[in-house]
């Protein structure tokens, strides 16, 4: 089997990237976020992409620095509360935004990786997030119409990874990579350890390696998004 292990972003991304392309990027806030990937794309100044992710980073990290370099024309997403560019650019109309309730773009995400073009939810129905689409009744129920996401390029972070792209991820920074994996008809990931065939627990392979056709070993900054402490009792 070839290796699928690459010696930095810039490497693993050669090739695929175009303007006009759709990327899925993993991560939730700042957690699990493919740090070093992105800092790539924003090197090979590619542009007008799309970018379907729970959120876009903040304004100077994360999705946020290609927002900063003018590289994305529309997000799929279903937050935009910690970062002001963004807000700022679909304010005045400098970024095209579908907006999704997260769990409905979680199953998008899924529905596509699993070739499923489309699914019925009531999440939705009679708000603003129905307008446009088919509306159908099951059981008494109003349910609306929701397509599959699919993506030129997937890129995620995983906590461990082997050289034929078994991966593993670590808690909450699992979120939507696991799913943005299957989706993509390309998929790049970034790990915190790789570590050679076989050595990872088969049972708790979160993806499989059939999914990931790149991988990097990447050094990772995990910026803490909204700090909050405790002031210690009795403390001035």
């Amino acid at each position: 089997m070839a290796d699928k292990v690459r010696k930095d972003a810039v490497e693993a991304l050669q090739g695929l990237l175009f303007d006009g392309m759709t990327i899925m990027a993993g991560g939730f806030g700042l957690c699990g976020i493919p740090e070093n990937l992105i800092a790539a794309i924003r090197s090979s100044a590619v542009k007008d992409l799309t970018v379907i992710s729970n959120n876009c980073g903040v304004d100077d990290f994360g999705l946020g620095i290609l927002l900063a370099g003018g590289q994305i024309r529309k997000m799929i997403s279903s937050y935009v509360g910690e970062n002001k560019l963004f807000a700022e650019l679909y304010l005045s109309g400098k970024l095209e935004l579908e907006f999704n309730p997260q769990g409905t773009l979680a199953e998008r995400i899924r529905a596509g990786g699993a070739g499923i073009p489309a699914f019925f939810t009531r999440t939705g129905v009679g708000t603003l997030v129905a307008e446009g689409k088919e509306v159908r009744e099951f059981d008494g129920e109003l349910y609306v119409m929701e397509r599959g996401l699919t993506a030129d390029l997937s890129i995620v972070k995983a906590y461990k990874g082997d050289r034929e792209g078994n991966l593993t991820y670590r808690m909450t920074a699992r979120n939507f990579n696991p799913m943005m994996a299957t989706a993509g008809k390309v998929c790049v990931a970034e790990v915190e350890k790789l570590v050679e065939t076989g050595a990872l627990d088969p049972d708790n392979i979160h993806t499989p390696g059939i999914y990931v056709d790149r991988l990097l070993e990447g050094v990772h900054e995990k910026r803490i998004e909204q700090r909050t402490v405790r002031k210690l009792e009795g403390a001035a």
